[in-house]
């Protein structure tokens, strides 16, 4: 399971929130309307940036040393950096089993006896598809 580390820069902003910026991840930013809700989401954007570089094959940067990132000039004087964990699996679980929607096309007799037996299509799709291919189910 791939987890990183990496320094953020947490700027407070004029609504009373945190505007989250990654200096080794250009590109990943987020906020938050309460510093909680902003830490949460910057290992959430954190996570899914790093997944897709991950996807892409980029190489994924060494993170900087805290003490030595550089706030962007814009930067009010409550800034602050904080190290942020995330892990890339979750966010790869989660997209993995995300529902797909497929269109099929069967006979109208089969579709209307299925209908009345109370068949579940998706479910039997699945099913269907895991034998053909032979996966097991672990559950």
């Amino acid at each position: 399971m791939a987890r990183y580390l990496y320094p953020a820069v947490f700027d407070p902003n004029e609504n009373g929130g945190y505007t989250v910026t990654f200096p080794d991840l250009p590109g990943c930013v987020t906020e938050g309307d309460t510093l909680d809700e902003a830490l949460q989401m910057a290992a959430r954007a954190m996570a899914l940036h790093l997944y897709g570089m991950e996807q892409d094959g980029d190489e994924i940067p060494v993170p900087s040393e805290p003490a030595r990132v550089c706030f962007p000039e814009d930067a009010s004087d409550d800034a602050f950096v904080t190290v942020i964990a995330a892990s890339t699996e979750p966010v790869r679980d989660e997209i993995r089993n995300r529902a797909v929607k497929k269109t099929l096309t069967i006979p109208q007799w089969l579709n209307e006896e299925s209908e009345k037996a109370g068949v579940n299509f998706s479910q039997i799709l699945q099913s269907a598809l895991k034998e053909r291919l032979g996966i097991v189910d672990p559950r």
